[in-house]
């Protein structure tokens, strides 16, 4: 007789599966084990899948292009949006010239950062951030800056992407007169293995899990794209029935998009805080749903 088959979730220590525990589904890729540590102190079930892994650009043209117009004193204004993708520039600066020359130009121009990440790669360059956007450190407090700080009239402004174009924010940063050049460095795809996304996806539908947490925009991406297989509108009516805890601003407006509610975005966009705020508020939500 063949056994029914089970699906396969990162696990990070044995956890007590009784009935009491919210079942809490994260699609947190990078910090998997932090994530799944955080949950179980909070007294939930974790079950963390990959959702996206970050894969460097082959062509790295932009990169050099902007590294070579940074020297030429062509650009006023660099802004990083996140610190893995200023070190992934300086990687591909430093196959083609010295690092000293690249941090040398760098000070020559305004250098604005998302939030303290990129902020404190900045700092170990010797060259620190002039403005940091302030929590929850999305397009709109980068903007922000420019309004009440930085006249753009005329300048000409280089934006390290991360994953996928900040279309917002170049078009609100072009209404204001820059030019705005795009420097990506990475993109986002599925991870190599999506089997344990795959079973999550199942396990939704099945009505396994109490909260489902997301902590960027991409992760429900990919999450749907993978879902298209299983049943997106299947997956999506399932999720409409957990809690929903979201890190911050940009993710919450992707997860509202597909017609999802945000039961919970936590004031300070940290992965601590986004999990403690939604498992202490989910059993309440939870039993006003069922009608408890």
């Amino acid at each position: 007789m063949s056994r029914r088959r089970e699906p396969k979730f990162f696990t990070n220590l044995p956890i007590d599966t009784g009935c009491s525990m919210l079942r809490v589904c994260s699609f947190e890729s990078r910090k998997q084990a932090e994530m799944a540590s955080l949950i179980r102190r909070q007294g939930g079930e974790a079950t963390v899948v990959a959702s996206m892994q970050e894969v460097p650009l082959e062509d790295n043209r932009a990169v050099w292009e902007f590294a070579e117009a940074l020297r030429a004193g062509s650009i006023d204004v660099v802004v990083f949006l996140t610190g893995v993708g200023a070190k992934a520039v300086l990687q591909v600066v430093e196959t083609r010239s010295d690092r000293d020359d690249f941090f040398a130009a760098l000070r020559g121009c305004v250098r604005v950062v998302r939030g303290p990440k990129p902020a404190v790669v900045l700092r170990e360059w010797g060259t620190p951030a002039d403005f940091v956007a302030a929590e929850p450190n999305t397009w709109r407090e980068i903007l922000t800056v420019f309004e009440t700080s930085l006249l753009l009239s005329g300048k000409t402004v280089a934006v390290q992407e991360y994953g996928q174009p900040a279309s917002e924010l170049h078009a609100a940063l072009a209404e204001q007169g820059a030019e705005v050049i795009s420097v990506p460095v990475y993109r986002w795809e599925l991870p190599d293995d999506i089997g344990p996304l795959s079973d999550a996806i199942q396990a939704t539908i099945a009505g396994r899990f109490d909260v489902l947490l997301f902590t960027s925009a991409n992760q429900l991406n990919n999450v749907l794209e993978v879902a298209e297989k299983a049943g997106k509108d299947a997956w999506l009516a399932a999720a409409q029935k957990c809690v929903i805890g979201s890190i911050g601003p940009t993710a919450s407006e992707r997860v509202r998009s597909f017609g999802l509610t945000v039961d919970v975005e936590p004031e300070h966009p940290k992965m601590g805080h986004l999990v403690r705020e939604t498992l202490e508020a989910a059993p309440q939500i939870l039993s006003q749903r069922s009608g408890d």
